[in-house]
């Protein structure tokens, strides 16, 4: 088994450089309104002080985006316009770029805080759910595991069960292989990924099933991108291993039936006994 630290830093690599420098700022912003004041609650003032600064450099840094995003689309509006003779015709290129802009912005939005940014595997999954979502069903991302340092990247509750799945990007030059109930990335074996997938379910299983006083399942996978592979979806060692790209159509597969009530009181258990990571 891979140690609980190694998993960790596998899953935060990604956004380390991007935790760092806004770790940087935050040290820079406590630094400047914490002169003055002493003791835990010159600490804590300064701390939220910090915060609500980081907050809104944060939101002006998405206003000057969307300030270059307009003028570009306003002078690529204008180009078109003169090459065609035709202000319609440039005007109406010009909404397109805003609309394809928007769109794309959409689509990179994550609910997991900025200061803790998911993997890009976890927010073209997280992009997937948000269609879920429209569905009736209800999502968690992130949530800690009590009592270690696993997490399940995406909680999900709906009408066809309860599922918890874990995020990852492999080199996709080398081929996934089953091999007698052993996944192979190239030569390398994933089992104890696998395994840690499922014991992460069934801990949330027994932890929600413990909240509400009655059994539930709850269904485990991984979702992989980048590697080819010669399913959708395949059932290996009590996890399903599914095509990253297909994770709507695997949710729909659910063998559960539940109702709107059963669905809420489950989101809500989820909510109480796995804990936020970020």
């Amino acid at each position: 088994m891979e140690t609980a630290p190694s998993v960790e830093q596998r899953r935060q690599r990604s956004g380390d450089a991007s935790e760092q420098r806004d770790a940087a700022y935050a040290s820079f912003f406590v630094g400047s309104t914490g002169q003055g004041s002493g003791g835990s609650n010159g600490s804590d003032k300064s701390g939220s002080s910090a915060t609500r600064k980081y907050a809104s450099m944060v939101a002006s840094d998405v206003g000057r985006r969307w300030l270059i995003r307009g003028g570009a689309a306003a002078l690529a509006g204008a180009a078109t316009g003169y090459l065609t003779s035709d202000w319609r015709i440039g005007a109406t290129f010009a909404v397109a770029v805003v609309i394809a802009f928007t769109v794309r912005a959409a689509r990179r939005q994550s609910e997991v805080p900025r200061w803790r940014k998911p993997s890009a595997a976890q927010r073209r999954t997280e992009a997937q759910l948000k269609v879920m979502k429209r569905l009736g069903y209800q999502v968690l991302h992130a949530r800690g595991i009590p009592g270690g340092n696993g997490q399940i990247d995406h909680f999900i509750v709906g009408r066809r069960g309860a599922f918890a799945i874990d995020s990852e990007a492999w080199d996709k030059r080398l081929p996934l292989r089953n091999k007698l109930e052993k996944l192979y990335h190239g030569r390398f074996s994933k089992n104890e990924r696998i395994d840690e997938a499922l014991e992460e379910a069934r801990t949330a299983q027994r932890l929600i099933s413990e909240e509400l006083g009655r059994d539930i399942n709850v269904r485990a996978a991984l979702a992989i991108y980048g590697p080819g592979m010669p399913w959708d979806s395949h059932r290996l060692r009590g996890v399903d291993i599914i095509s990253g790209t297909k994770v709507r159509k695997w949710l729909r597969s659910g063998r559960d039936r539940l109702s709107e009530e059963e669905i809420a009181d489950i989101y809500r258990a989820a909510e109480r006994v796995l804990l936020p990571r970020y």
